[in-house]
């Protein structure tokens, strides 16, 4: 297990009630799961559009079950955002 942190982002942040916090897992599929225990279906719908950053390399099309955390890593939760 690799500890880190967690960075929501926007309206991630207003999902989950926090603007981080720490993660303690192997994958990216692992600290997803422990981040939305008990938050509903809200959180759930953001993190389902989001991207993830994992120590500033993207995600992508990736199984998160397949993507390793480092410890003292940081995973970025960017749901889409609007602009113009």
């Amino acid at each position: 297990m690799a500890k880190g942190l967690i960075r929501y982002w926007a309206a991630a942040r207003a999902a989950a009630g926090t603007a981080e916090e720490p993660y303690d897992a192997a994958t990216l599929a692992e600290a997803l799961a422990a981040a939305s225990a008990g938050r509903g279906a809200d959180f759930e719908r953001v993190l389902a559009r989001s991207s993830f950053l994992v120590d500033g390399a993207p995600a992508g099309t990736r199984d998160p079950a397949g993507i390793a955390l480092p410890d003292g890593g940081t995973v970025e939760v960017l749901p889409p955002f609007a602009g113009g």
